[in-house]
């Protein structure tokens, strides 16, 4: 069955660095995405110095995707020695995935009276201005307090769309859960507090290997993994709960 899932990377401890890697996840799962015949749709993001992504939201659309994508939520961890090392150290960096579920339309109704919108310039690395016109797009569920951002079309209505699809994907999470207390637990589950002891997956370049902790297995070849080689792992992972 073809559906979809919304994923929400952001750079966790390690400055630069976890900003890169949360660039090399992302390629990751759109290399994975490939392989599977999946679209990939960038909803939003936010560039570093680095040419990393400080936060990037993008959708997965086709048959088996949250089946395969849901157990990637959590904290990954990263120890390599960054590019920009001059003493050969080893560093250690985290992000953190969040899998949000698309929802069907009719599933979720927004009332257009209970969206402020705000509208400003798209900011590119160090946070410069990238577009003289103000395309991109804030918008805040009163009822909710949910807040979410759009900026990576050059149009406000293309913007505007990108912004409504996280927005319905973040309400439907809300809609599924007894209360706004369990909805903050489920993220705070899936994201952590970002620190480096969090974490379901460890990928450690010097020692060629990922491990991910919850099934307590080891992959080398870490370089095949990154280009979107995830096939052991996914199927590793599916019948956790």
């Amino acid at each position: 069955m073809s559906d979809s899932v919304i994923m929400e990377i952001r750079a966790g401890a390690g400055g630069d660095e976890a900003s890169i890697f949360a660039r090399d996840l992302f390629e990751m799962y759109s290399k994975y995405a490939q392989t599977q015949n999946w679209r990939c749709f960038i909803l939003d993001s936010n560039s570093s110095d680095m040419n990393g992504f400080k936060q990037i939201t993008f959708e997965l659309k086709g048959d088996g995707v949250l089946e395969k994508m849901k157990h990637e939520a959590g904290v990954h961890r990263v120890q390599r020695v960054p590019k920009t090392e001059k003493n050969n150290r080893i560093h250690t960096s985290t992000a953190s995935v969040a899998v949000l579920v698309k929802p069907p339309e009719t599933d979720v109704t927004i009332n257009p009276g209970d969206i402020k919108m705000d509208f400003f310039r798209s900011s590119g690395p160090g946070g410069q201005n990238v577009n003289k016109r103000q395309t991109a797009i804030r918008l805040t569920h009163l009822p909710s307090g949910l807040i979410v951002c759009s900026q990576v079309e050059r149009g406000l209505e293309d913007n505007k769309r990108a912004a409504l699809v996280i927005l319905q994907a973040k309400l439907f999470d809300l809609k599924n859960n007894a209360s706004q207390h369990q909805l903050s637990e489920e993220r705070r589950n899936q994201i952590g507090t970002m620190d480096r002891s969090e974490k379901i997956r460890t990928y450690n370049f010097p020692q060629d290997r990922v491990t991910d902790h919850r099934v307590e297995k080891s992959w080398h070849n870490i370089e095949k993994i990154m280009k979107g080689k995830l096939d052991d792992i996914v199927e590793k992972l599916k019948n956790l709960p």
